[in-house]
């Protein structure tokens, strides 16, 4: 296979780090290739993507040794703009790569800046169109689509140029089960009819993995790389999926790495576990409510986001906000904490109307970590955001570092949180909200960037505080953080609650929604299955 990224002896090092971000490299990549980047968070997975197109070290600074080359060039002598004819980088929000306003304009700038003939420009914006299934919203302003819509588009603007190389950062973190289907789908369409190099991180692993030609493993600590098959890297990665983990716990071989690899060879843990004792649901008390909404309605101009919604939240319980992207999750959690008022309806948090709160009487009855972890992240250190919380929330100082180093130890106090990667600063902003411990804790998709030991020890810890009387709404994408966490779920689609029960009646029933382990397990009996590999543990532990 003809190499088209050739990585020799590369170390990166950033000023002032104690270590370099990635060390003596050698990596070749051929022409065609689906190549799936996994690690930890803060392992320097986004560092050997940006060496792709020279955004390591031209835009991020710092020193880079050895040779990197695309198509022949060598990135330390060709910056970002020379090479963007070559290879095509879309990064982790859609969003901030966009610079028109409509899907047609966006995807023709790019060819403006490389001075593509009008004629040529016109061709490529309606082959790209076709091939990315955007021919329907052409016309449509970027602000209006969907989740997997603006990624199929930001696809598309690098597209248009015929790159070689499409490099993607967590290309499906912040889309719905559905819309990331589509996204994959088209990249493998890339890869399979026009022989496009695809290179991506990508933390939700259950997602990606079982369509990558090869796994990059990047350890961190300056550590070597591990290369080589899905299955090859997975038999001693400390990042895998539920499904792979699921064999390893069962000792199948080969390794599965999809759900149709693992119900081949579940039969027998299917038989084992039917002898398991049936699932217990808790019964919520109605006096233990917290949040009550009621016939609630929001929209955004002549667009409804919310269409009579009504809710009610028992302390301790953890729910699972679910649904397509635009369903209107983000909008009910701005409601429930007073960030916007409804158009109709009353929304209550033990009796208050959110709306009224301000200061401490806010964050102690009331939190929530939004999408954009930014907009509660204004200081020049990891310390000062730190001390802020402690002061804010009226708690003893290295209160906020303490929380923080439970969920994240690997983040330095002296770091800029600018610095940080997106699943560690979402981290440190949901430690600035806890460390308030408000009766009521809202997260918009927490697990965006987050590896999976992470998102285990955010886990415990909403079990934890779900256990000491709080109540938990988590509007989400991860299936597999539902299963693991929740209590119960809640289905919104076009603003309307559409489904509302336990966990796993609501998430086994679904096509879209259910976790691998309970694609793996679930026959025709019924729904009654483990969703998570810890309850299959612990059911054949019971078992004996």
């Amino acid at each position: 296979m003809t190499p088209i990224i050739e990585f020799e002896s590369v170390t990166i090092t950033y000023a002032g780090a104690e270590r370099p971000a990635l060390a003596n490299v050698d990596l070749s990549i051929g022409e065609g290739e689906l190549v799936l980047v996994i690690g930890q968070t803060g392992s320097g997975k986004t560092t050997l993507l940006r060496a792709i197109n020279g955004l390591v070290p031209h835009f991020t600074g710092g020193t880079l040794a050895g040779n990197v080359r695309v198509a022949g060039r060598d990135t330390s002598t060709h910056h970002p703009r020379d090479l963007a004819d070559v290879v095509g980088v879309v990064p982790q929000d859609p969003l901030s790569s966009f610079v028109t306003d409509t899907v047609e304009e966006e995807l023709a700038y790019g060819m403006e800046c490389l001075g593509v003939s009008p004629a040529i420009m016109r061709r490529r914006v309606e082959e790209t169109l076709d091939l990315l299934g955007l021919a329907d919203v052409r016309d449509r302003a970027l602000m209006s689509l969907s989740g997997g819509q603006r990624q199929r588009v930001a696809i598309g603007a690098v597209l248009t140029a015929h790159p070689r190389v499409l490099v993607l950062d967590e290309p499906t973190s912040a889309l719905d089960p559905g819309a990331a289907e589509e996204v994959l789908a088209v990249l493998q369409r890339l890869v399979h009819d026009l022989g496009i190099t695809v290179v991506l991180a990508e933390h939700r692993l259950e997602r990606v993995l079982e369509y990558a030609d090869r796994v990059i493993h990047v350890p961190g600590d300056a550590r070597p790389l591990v290369v080589g098959t899905p299955a090859d890297v997975m038999i001693s990665s400390p990042v895998a999926p539920p499904v792979v983990r699921l064999g390893q716990m069962a000792e199948w071989s080969p390794l599965p790495l999809s759900v149709r690899d693992a119900r081949r060879q579940a039969r027998d843990l299917r038989t084992r576990l039917e002898q398991r004792p049936a699932r217990t649901i808790p019964v919520r008390e109605q006096q233990d409510t917290v949040v009550t909404v009621e016939r609630t309605r929001a929209s955004y101009g002549r667009v409804p986001a919310l269409r009579g919604v009504t809710l009610d939240i028992a302390k301790g319980e953890i729910v699972a906000l679910m649904g397509r992207n635009g369903a209107g999750k983000s909008t009910l959690l701005s409601t429930l904490v007073g960030l916007r008022r409804p158009d109709a309806g009353t929304v209550r948090i033990d009796g208050v109307d959110p709306a009224t709160l301000t200061g401490p009487r806010l964050i102690g009855r009331i939190g929530l970590v939004p999408q954009d972890s930014t907009d509660l992240l204004q200081r020049d250190s990891v310390a000062a955001e730190c001390a802020d919380a402690d002061r804010d929330a009226g708690v003893e100082p290295g209160t906020t570092a303490e929380l923080l180093a439970r969920i994240a130890p690997e983040i330095p106090a002296d770091a800029h949180p600018r610095d940080l990667s997106e699943g560690q600063r979402l981290v440190l902003a949901l430690a600035v909200v806890l460390v308030a411990t408000p009766a009521v804790l809202l997260l918009d998709e927490p697990t965006r960037g987050l590896d999976y030991p992470t998102k285990e020890r955010l886990s415990t810890l909403l079990r934890d505080l779900a256990a000491s009387g709080h109540a938990i709404v988590v509007a989400t994408h991860d299936v597999e953080l539902a299963a693991e966490t929740a209590t119960r779920v809640v289905v919104l689609a076009d603003g309307e609650v559409v489904a509302d029960g336990p966990t796993a009646e609501v998430l086994v029933g679904s096509p879209l929604f259910a976790p691998q382990v309970a694609k793996v397990l679930v026959g025709p009996e019924g729904t009654d299955v483990p969703l998570t590999v810890t309850e299959v543990r612990q059911a054949l532990a019971v078992i004996g």
